[in-house]
């Protein structure tokens, strides 16, 4: 039997992490791509969309995070071969319950970190690309707090 993967996707935002995703998951197959993305993929973003749009609101940011990780965990005990947690995770403790679950339901687990945070030609890169309009300044803030 395949051994069970979880994927710990950690990095500033406009890094490249869902890029990453989405090139790994592709090397699946398609019909396992297909199952990847509607039953192993997660990520406290696609909370914020409403009606297709993104609209970041501050005060859900703890409820989401916690929906996602129980999403997560409930993919895991329904024993779904890969899942994969598509956050920042800046901070050790933002992914700490995400691993330790997957540890304790048998899972190989993987943090793949995406570029240097701590680089300033990484930072601004990010700030270009990010699609959600994360400014500079905000992203040179959550590098100070990345956590190698």
């Amino acid at each position: 039997m395949p051994t069970k993967l979880a994927i710990i996707m950690r990095g500033l935002p406009g890094s490249g992490k869902s890029y990453w995703v989405e090139q790994f998951i592709t090397t699946q197959g398609v019909e396992r791509a297909i199952h990847i993305r509607q039953c192993g993929l997660f990520s406290t973003d696609r909370y914020f969309y409403e009606q297709g749009h993104y609209r970041f609101n501050p005060q859900k940011i703890g409820q989401f995070h916690q929906a996602n990780l129980t999403a997560f965990i409930q993919a895991m005990a329904n024993s779904e071969p890969i899942v994969i947690c598509d956050n920042t995770n800046i901070a050790k403790w933002e992914f700490m319950a995400y691993e330790a679950a997957a540890k304790a339901l048998g899972y190989q687990v993987n943090v793949v970190q995406i570029g240097q945070p701590n680089n300033d030609q990484h930072q601004q890169l990010c700030a270009q690309r990010n699609q959600h309009h994360v400014s500079l300044v905000h992203i040179k803030k959550m590098a100070q707090l990345f956590e190698p």
